[in-house]
């Protein structure tokens, strides 16, 4: 896949860019994987912004995604591959040999008409979901379970990848693409492959308003702020703060560390951003 420029016929359209969109297919979202998703806003069930920057964007249906990969022992042939509005990966939507319909996530060289299956015995090929036992060192790996049976949980987004390290007694030494090596039981589930859309992160915006159709609002600088409502406002003229950047409730926002899950500290190998 690659990225398209469009013409400069205004300023916002001079830096735009496209993703050429020559894998997917032309087929219409399959409408018994999808459901309604309700914007909030940011807001939660008092009204309350918790998440500020959120709010408006296009109407969106959620695709309900495979994550767990258990249906196990039975091929299935890859139908089409298509946009999802609510992820930055594309879609596959596959069809069980039993009839059954799910979609997975796509990884890079899934075409239309190809077999994949999940389970022990699976072959080693971009999309099929084994065991992290049963997958060989060094292997390019997406949509890994933490927990067991619970679904993948990380490296889920546009050209994700992470990469299988070692293999210690009953876990896997994992390499997240933060460069974090974590530890990962071998009775997970993990996908073989490097997830699809690679130049996804190439894509410029190019102006405010496609930011806007994303839903997200302005984040405006705590320096261009009152007093009253940032630690950082204020001054007479333009100031830089007068001190050491911080969220508008104080705490710290460059390298000051905020994880305090104490009880999953144990499973982190090496950190993202050590030496």
């Amino acid at each position: 896949m690659s990225v398209k420029n469009v013409k400069p016929t205004s300023p916002g359209r001079r830096a735009q860019m496209y993703p050429v969109n020559e894998e997917l297919s032309e087929t219409k979202p399959v409408k018994t994987l999808m459901r309604v998703n309700k914007k909030t806003g940011g807001r939660n069930s008092y009204g309350r912004i918790t998440l500020r920057f959120r709010g408006g964007g296009a109407k969106q249906q959620y695709r309900i995604i495979d994550f767990k990969r258990n249906k196990t022992g039975i091929p299935a042939k890859v139908a089409s591959i298509e946009y999802d509005p609510n992820r930055t990966a594309r879609i596959a939507l596959l069809k069980y040999a039993d009839g059954e319909k799910r979609y997975i996530l796509a990884p890079v060289n899934m075409a239309v008409g190809d077999t994949i299956m999940s389970g022990p015995e699976a072959d080693i090929k971009p999309g099929n979901a084994l065991p992290l036992s049963n997958i060989p060192l060094g292997t390019q790996i997406h949509n890994i379970e933490i927990r067991q049976g619970k679904g993948g949980q990380i490296v889920r987004s546009a050209g994700g990848f992470a990469q299988l390290m070692a293999k210690e007694d009953r876990y896997a030494l994992v390499k997240l693409p933060s460069t974090e090596v974590r530890m990962v039981l071998l009775t997970c589930y993990a996908t073989v492959g490097q997830l699809g859309n690679v130049t996804h992160e190439n894509v410029s915006l190019g102006k405010a308003g496609r930011k806007r159709w994303l839903g997200k609002r302005p984040r405006v600088r705590g320096v261009a702020m009152n007093p009253v409502d940032h630690p950082m406002g204020g001054g007479e003229g333009r100031s830089s703060g007068g001190r050491h950047p911080c969220s508008p409730w104080g705490t710290p926002s460059k390298g000051y560390k905020t994880r305090n899950n104490k009880r999953t500290e144990k499973y982190i190998v090496k950190r993202r951003g050590s030496k």
